[in-house]
C-alpha cells in the first residue's frame, strides 16, 4: 500500500472527530464487550479535554494525530504538545537539563500518552487490517510535525512490548522501566492466592486485612448505578489531599469526576472506607477487558494497613471476582512486592532531532535497560511466592 495515499491531520480537540470513528481504532474489542484500555477511548480522552484537565494552561496542548486513507480514518494518536515534564511517570527531566545546559531548548516536546495514567496500552490507534501502515503513518506524521515545527522531541510512554519493539525498527529509541503488576494465576479466591505464598508472607498478608478490617467502620465496592455524586464528592478531597503532597496541585480537575461518573461508572471500581456514617478513604479503580487498573488513592484519616487493604488487597479480590488477568496497581512502590505485585517490564519509545544529544541518550537507555533487567531478576529472587519444591507448614 502506497504510504503517500495516507492523509495526516492534527487536531486540536478531540471533538473534530466522532467518538464511533476514534473508537473504531481505539477500542474495536469493545463491540462485544469492554474495551482492553479504557483509557485510549473517546470517551475518556475527550473528558480529559472538556473538564479543563488538559488544554490552555495545563502544560498538555492536545494535537491529536488522525491518518485517513481515501477518507477513512485507520490510525490516530493521543498526542500532545507539552511544557513540561510534569504527569507523565516516565522521567526525562536530566534530559531536559543536559540539553538546556548545552544550550539547546528541550521543552515544548511531543506527546504520545494518556495524560496521568502510567497505564501500559496501545499507543498507535489502528483499525484492524491496518496495524502496520497506520503505526508507520502515525510515527511518520509526529517525527514530521517535530521536525517541521523544530520542536526538540517526541515520546511515545506506556506503550505495548509490541509498539516497543516495531517503533525500534521504525528507528525510534525503546527505553525500558519498571512497574509492579499482580497475575492471576487461575486463583478462585483470594485464599487461593494466598496459598501460592510462603508461610511468612502468607501470614503478614492475613494480620495486615485483619488490622485494615478493623478501623472501626465499613468498607465499599462501587462500580455502575451503585455509584452516587456523594461518593464523588468524598473522593474529590482524597484525590485533592494526595494530589497536593505528591505534585503540589491536582492534575484533575473536579469536573473530570463528573464526567467520569456520566460516561464511566461501568468502567469504574471506587473503593470507599466509611466510618460513623462519613467516608474516610478511597481507591480509584478502572476495568479494562484483562486488566483492572488502579489509579487514585487519598484519605483524611490514617488507619494501619488501610492504604494496603483499598488500593492492593481489594484489588485483587475484585480482579479474581470479574476473571481479570492481572492488576495494574500504577508507578513506583517496592511495597507492592510483598503483597503479591512483582516486577514487570514497561516500555517508552523515543526520538530527539539534536544528533549528538540523542546519541548520548541512546547510550544512556542502553545501560538503563541492562539496569532495569538486573534490578527485575533481583526483585523478582525476593519475591512473596512459594519457591519451587520447597514444602512448608502452615
Amino acid at each position: 500500500m502506497d504510504q503517500a495515499q495516507i492523509e495526516i491531520q492534527v487536531l486540536g480537540s478531540l471533538g473534530q472527530i466522532g467518538a464511533a470513528d476514534w473508537d473504531s481504532c481505539a477500542c474495536p474489542e469493545a463491540v462485544d464487550g469492554r474495551p482492553r484500555d479504557p483509557f485510549t477511548t473517546h470517551r475518556f480522552l475527550s473528558a480529559l479535554e472538556q473538564s479543563g484537565s488538559v488544554g490552555r494552561g495545563t502544560g498538555w496542548q492536545p494535537q491529536y494525530l488522525a491518518a485517513y486513507l481515501d477518507g477513512m480514518l485507520i490510525a490516530c494518536a493521543p498526542l500532545y504538545a507539552k511544557s513540561h515534564s510534569q504527569g507523565e511517570y516516565i522521567f526525562d527531566h536530566n534530559w531536559a537539563h543536559a540539553l538546556e545546559s548545552a544550550g539547546g531548548r528541550y521543552y515544548p516536546k511531543l506527546q504520545i500518552a494518556v495524560p496521568f495514567t502510567p497505564a501500559t496500552g496501545r499507543r498507535f490507534l489502528t483499525r484492524p487490517g491496518y496495524e502496520e501502515i497506520g503505526a508507520s503513518a502515525l510515527v511518520q506524521g509526529a517525527v514530521q510535525l517535530a521536525s517541521d515545527n523544530q520542536i526538540s522531541s517526541l515520546h511515545v510512554t506506556f506503550c505495548t512490548d509490541e509498539e516497543a519493539s516495531a517503533g525500534e525498527q521504525m528507528g525510534l529509541m525503546a527505553r525500558a522501566t519498571q512497574q509492579f503488576h499482580w497475575l492471576n494465576d487461575g486463583y478462585e479466591d483470594f485464599d487461593a492466592f494466598l496459598s501460592s505464598l510462603s508461610s511468612r508472607k502468607r501470614k503478614n498478608i492475613r494480620k495486615e486485612r485483619a488490622q485494615a478490617n478493623a478501623f472501626g467502620g465499613d468498607i465499599h465496592v462501587l462500580t455502575g448505578d451503585d455509584l452516587q455524586p456523594e461518593h464523588w464528592d468524598a473522593f474529590w478531597i482524597f484525590y485533592q489531599n494526595t494530589g497536593s503532597r505528591k505534585w503540589g496541585s491536582p492534575y484533575l480537575t473536579r469536573d473530570f469526576f463528573d464526567l467520569m461518573q456520566d460516561r464511566m461508572r461501568d468502567d469504574i471500581a471506587l473503593v470507599l472506607a466509611e466510618k460513623d456514617g462519613r467516608y474516610i478513604a478511597g481507591a480509584l479503580n478502572f476495568i479494562g477487558r484483562e486488566t483492572l487498573y488502579g489509579r487514585y488513592w487519598g484519605c483524611v484519616e490514617h488507619h494501619n494497613c488501610l492504604h494496603f487493604e483499598l488500593c492492593y488487597y481489594r484489588a485483587i479480590d475484585l480482579a479474581i471476582e470479574l476473571g481479570l488477568a492481572r492488576v495494574e496497581a500504577g508507578a513506583q512502590g517496592e511495597h507492592k512486592l510483598a503483597r503479591g505485585y512483582m516486577p514487570t517490564q514497561t516500555h517508552s519509545l523515543h526520538w530527539i532531532a539534536e544528533p549528538g544529544f540523542a546519541e548520548a541518550v541512546e547510550r544512556y537507555l542502553k545501560a538503563e535497560r541492562a539496569a532495569v533487567e538486573e534490578d527485575i531478576e533481583i526483585l523478582t529472587s525476593y519475591g512473596p511466592f512459594k519457591r519451587v519444591h520447597v514444602e512448608e507448614q502452615e
